[in-house]
């Protein structure tokens, strides 16, 4: 058999095996409830695939979709009491089920995306170097021998034997919701916006490696194939996890077509997302980095927005929007310390549809990165469904403002003043 044919196999036995399971899941979350079904996912409008190709995506059939989802939830790339499990992404579809914000309780406003091929290795080195993806591939025998590897020497990215087809397939689900996105803008002003709820994330691996439980990076991947296959030149690009995305940064530092913007905690790993950091050569002031100060919150996040990402992103004037969309910013976050809430990702999910709408068609999808606590990831994941089909928030029911704390205003004015004396904002 092949390579791609091993891939295919291997994502075939992966996805029926995770089908299958979720019959089983059960952990306490949520207030002592019992969070996993133990039904399985509703796989309500999903199209029927090609007879002779069971990796045919399917598409959206009409336009009454609002959101387009996809979901690839890695579940043999996981290392026991590591925050980045398979927990996270069984977590939220369950939430969007009990919030009955799934096909099965909302009909044709929401879809499914299934059948979606994983990304092929030229998709991947559109981005990554030949010899990092073929060394991976390689060293999934050795994670087969041991049962888990560490594969980034700067923190603990961890790697399986599943590891590698599942980062392909995570991928392929990214550019599958590309494809999907930009064929209803054709036919629709009003084209669905995708979310892509798939794991590893991706945001930190670098063109040479993988970094910071990052194998492959999802959303350059995405940015760079829909510029290729769709011919959307200008890209771009809003990352609000907490942490710096570094390696979307460094992919397209000297891109003029693509503008790299990130919010993230000053002083959070990777260290990397400095206020001076604006790009080089040609793609000189397409990245904009700013740190916003621990305990930032939402009202910094809300200033943030309309004062540095409407106009960046008007004057940029791009095709396609996407969202690196890390949960980890969260109060209830053990991993950093940003005051978001729920709420908090509500505004930018439905802020980010009407820029989408206003600028570039609706053309918008999202990529799930950060969120580690399991319970928080899941209420403010499903509220951003609720802003993309233009539904009230429900963060109040979740959100306690006990926990909050007075937000370091005059810095984040400070940062954004710099930033806005920078870029000529």
């Amino acid at each position: 058999m092949t390579f791609e044919g091993n891939v295919l196999f291997s994502m075939q036995l992966c996805l029926h095996k995770w089908k299958n399971q979720s019959r089983s899941y059960s952990i306490t979350r949520f207030g002592g409830k019992n969070f996993f079904s133990e039904r399985t996912r509703p796989s309500i409008y999903c199209s029927i695939a090609a007879e002779n190709d069971p990796y045919v995506s399917s598409t959206v059939q009409g336009t009454d979709a609002k959101v387009i989802y996809s979901v690839s939830p890695a579940m043999g790339h996981n290392q026991e009491s590591h925050p980045e499990s398979n927990f996270r992404v069984p977590a939220i579809i369950n939430a969007l089920e009990k919030m009955e914000l799934s096909p099965m309780y909302r009909g044709s406003e929401i879809f499914e995306l299934q059948n979606f091929r994983p990304a092929s290795v030229n998709d991947i080195a559109n981005v990554h170097s030949r010899a990092y993806v073929s060394g991976l591939e390689k060293a999934m025998d050795q994670a087969s021998q041991q049962g888990m590897i560490f594969i980034d020497g700067s923190g603990p990215t961890y790697a399986t034997a599943t590891t590698f087809h599942e980062s392909l397939l995570a991928a392929g689900a990214g550019i599958s919701l590309v494809d999907s996105v930009v064929e209803a803008s054709k036919k629709s002003q009003n084209p669905p916006i995708g979310f892509a709820l798939i794991r590893p994330p991706g945001h930190h691996a670098i063109p040479k490696g993988p970094m910071g439980f990052c194998v492959f990076g999802n959303v350059a991947i995405a940015a760079r194939y829909a510029q290729k296959v769709h011919g959307l030149k200008r890209i771009f690009i809003i990352d609000f996890d907490v942490h710096h995305g570094n390696g979307t940064n460094d992919a397209f530092y000297d891109d003029a077509d693509i503008f790299f913007l990130s919010t993230h905690q000053d002083g959070s790993y990777p260290g990397t997302g400095k206020i001076d950091e604006v790009g080089h050569g040609k793609g000189e002031g397409t990245t904009l980095n700013l740190p916003l100060p621990g305990g930032s919150g939402d009202i910094a996040m809300r200033t943030v927005f309309d004062e540095i990402i409407v106009p960046c992103a008007q004057k940029f004037k791009p095709d396609l929007i996407l969202v690196s969309a890390g949960y980890d910013g969260h109060v209830l976050d053990p991993l950093a310390n940003l005051q978001f809430t729920t709420g908090t990702y509500y505004m930018l999910s439905s802020n980010i549809k009407q820029l989408a709408k206003n600028l570039c068609g609706g053309r918008c999808l999202f990529f799930l990165e950060g969120g580690y606590n399991l319970d928080s990831l899941s209420y403010s994941v499903a509220d951003s469904f609720r802003a993309l089909l233009g539904d009230p928030s429900m963060a109040s029911t979740f959100d306690d403002p006990a926990v909050l704390y007075e937000e370091p205003s005059t810095k984040v004015k400070q940062a954004i003043q710099k930033v806005k004396s920078i870029h000529s904002l």
